[in-house]
């Protein structure tokens, strides 16, 4: 297992010394080379199977802050890892806002990777599909959270700010019953593209998806 990062990835301090000795931590991979960021935006894993998977997470540019071309980057992740070669399935996480960015960025890995999946926008989104080069994709895999809420957060404080345009109250995270998002996807063992892909939710208040395995 891994846990790819985004957007928030140094906002606990403790991060910047973990992730040296985790490689299970993927962070983007397109930070600005000056930053000269700690820890890995790609990594290959090994399943209990003896697959080999490579993991990687990029941070898109529309709405969000400046950071290198995440296009360049992932493609230099894929030429060095080719799909079916040196890697049976290859995951991108696109983080992003736009969900013209996130689909932009599916059509240029499809036929090169196993999955394109947004995140960021915490709500699933209804659009899993394979495209036509055969990688599996979905725009928002949505957040793991109580969807009675304001993306997660308990609602009494982004209410206030939407409608009196004050800030200053810190948001909290909404404790009721928690719907677990995700994806699941089937691949070739020979490509390493998908032959199957469908949404996971489970629990809280959402409809439910539960992928017969």
């Amino acid at each position: 297992d891994c846990l790819t990062l985004g957007n928030h990835s140094w906002d606990q301090r403790e991060a910047l010394t973990y992730i040296v000795r985790e490689p299970r931590l993927i962070r983007p991979l397109n930070y600005p080379r000056l930053m000269d960021a700690p820890g890995a935006g790609a990594n290959l894993f090994e399943t209990h199977s003896g697959k080999t998977v490579l993991v990687m997470n990029a941070l898109g540019r529309i709405h969000m802050d400046a950071v290198d071309d995440p296009f360049g980057a992932v493609e230099k992740e894929l030429a060095a890892c080719p799909l079916g070669m040196a890697a049976d399935a290859i995951i991108v996480d696109m983080h992003c806002e736009a969900t013209s960015e996130k689909m932009a960025m599916g059509h240029f890995c499809d036929g090169r990777a196993s999955l394109v999946v947004g995140t960021h926008t915490h709500v699933p989104t209804a659009d899993c599909q394979i495209l036509p080069g055969g990688t599996a994709y979905q725009t928002d895999a949505g957040g793991c959270c109580d969807y009675d809420s304001v993306i997660g957060n308990e609602k009494e404080e982004p209410l206030r700010r939407f409608t009196t345009r004050l800030s200053g109250g810190r948001y909290s995270p909404a404790h009721g019953p928690a719907t677990i998002c995700g994806v699941y996807v089937e691949t070739d063992d020979k490509t390493g593209l998908a032959t199957r892909v469908e949404p996971i939710r489970v629990g809280g208040r959402l409809s439910q998806a539960i992928p017969v395995v």
